[in-house]
């Protein structure tokens, strides 16, 4: 007789009625007279392992009697379906296999506060939450990837370890650099732009830092970026790919993650909304008088905290983008309106549900001279930036770009309370605590 073959927990709905073998960890455990349900799971998906006494040996009852939650273990036995769970299919065992003891696992099936959990997110990771996260998190990768490669873009990578800030009013981590002042970088996007250029669409995807204290649920000191830059291409060519980027990342999670959003009970209907575009675009003049309309004291001139940009997205069942900020609050390198001189041509997608800003953009200062009394201006030093005036300096093109914090979005599409579910390993390295 041929072993039974050896399947993920994911694949179950292609073998029901069939006899099979699973690799799998216990999540939990109940038992009602003689017979015992054991919670499993294998890293694909999770479901539920049923032990009935009089179907199997002494042995193997007494096992699934006596081992601990995060046990590991082969189990065999036949696929049945399960319409009463979110997976819809448990296992019936009729053998286990112990691979490795677990004694004390320190989270417990009991509520545990975010800071432990955070604590422990080596293995917080293991559960239901951080699992349908983390798949959404890599669908949204994925989904990214494809996106910019089907609408041309070429992947660069610019340095982690940099001379200059591209956004001087944020704080930056600083490093000694072979006795040279170096930092860590908080955005890639100057040299993005030397790529569009040189390649005429461009994007980067990877970590960014910026040194601030700040433990509010909308910031990290480290996280993911996605920064297009676009060559011969003005602001509203570049708000159309926001919105049909972010629609993009939307649909690919409402394809290809349905039981990962069953496990956060996110519903897939408010995520559909998502996915219509154009997107509402509204200008910062026009947020002001909405926000002193709603009762705020903003005045003109005031950048947006998370109050009020979560009263401006609530005006709105999809993103928002809010236009033309005032020069005041936005970096250097932005290109000035050109029938005002008090503000950029720029904009903030603001995210429904109270997230925020999901993401930043702007089209690009292109002359010269206008771009070198800005870094002036900003108190920058222009010896440091001259390699990225040299890129107005030989044939200089309208040029555009935006900015993603990955982790930002995954929080909203999630629905989560805490932007540091939304990374992998965020305690790693904050247990120095600012």
């Amino acid at each position: 007789m041929s072993e039974p073959e050896h399947i993920s927990i994911i694949d179950s709905p292609d073998h029901v009625g069939e006899t099979v073998r699973i690799g799998a960890w216990l999540t939990d455990k109940r038992s009602s007279g003689k017979i015992s349900f054991l919670q499993l799971r294998d890293g694909t998906a999770f479901f539920q392992g049923v032990v009935v006494k009089n179907a199997v040996s002494e042995e193997v009852w007494n096992l699934a009697k006596e081992m601990h939650q995060e046990a590991s273990f082969w189990v065999t036995g036949e696929i049945h379906e399960d319409k009463r769970s979110h997976f819809g299919y448990e296992i019936e065992i009729s053998n286990i296999e112990m691979v490795g003891e677990s004694e004390g696992y320190p989270i417990t099936p009991k509520e545990h506060g975010i800071e432990f959990l955070l604590d422990h997110r080596h293995l917080w990771l293991r559960s239901r939450r951080p699992f349908a996260i983390m798949h959404i998190r890599n669908e949204m990768i994925r989904a990214t990837y494809e996106f910019f490669n089907k609408e041309g873009f070429i992947k660069m990578d610019p340095p982690e370890i940099t001379d200059a800030a591209p956004e001087g009013t944020t704080e930056l981590f600083h490093i000694d650099y072979f006795d040279n002042d170096a930092y860590l970088s908080q955005s890639g996007q100057l040299y993005m732009e030397a790529g569009a250029m040189a390649y005429d669409k461009v994007f980067s995807f990877g970590p960014t830092f910026r040194a601030e204290k700040s433990k509010t649920r909308r910031h990290l000191t480290e996280f993911w970026m996605i920064e297009p830059e676009m060559a011969f291409m003005h602001q509203e060519e570049s708000l159309a790919i926001q919105e049909r980027y972010i629609a993009f990342l939307v649909q690919g999670v409402l394809d290809k993650c349905q039981y990962d959003l069953k496990l956060l009970d996110r519903d897939p209907k408010i995520l559909e909304r998502y996915t219509k575009t154009p997107y509402p675009r509204i200008t910062y003049d026009k947020a002001i008088e909405m926000l002193q309309a709603g009762g705020f004291k903003t005045q003109w001139g005031d950048d947006f905290g998370s109050p009020e940009e979560t009263y401006l997205s609530d005006q709105f069942e999809q993103p928002v983008f809010v236009l033309n900020y005032p020069k005041s609050i936005k970096p250097f390198y932005m290109k000035s309106h050109p029938t005002r001189d008090d503000v950029y041509i720029c904009a903030d997608l603001l995210a429904p549900e109270g997230y925020g800003e999901i993401i930043g953009g702007s089209e690009r200062e292109t002359d010269y001279e206008t771009l070198k009394q800005s870094i002036i201006k900003a108190g920058l030093s222009v010896d440091e930036y001259e390699w990225y005036l040299d890129l107005r300096k030989f044939g200089s093109v309208p040029h555009s770009g935006f900015g993603l914090g990955l982790e930002r979005a995954i929080t909203w599409i999630c629905h989560l309370d805490h932007l540091r579910e939304a990374i992998p390993f965020p305690r790693m390295i904050n247990r120095l605590k600012p």
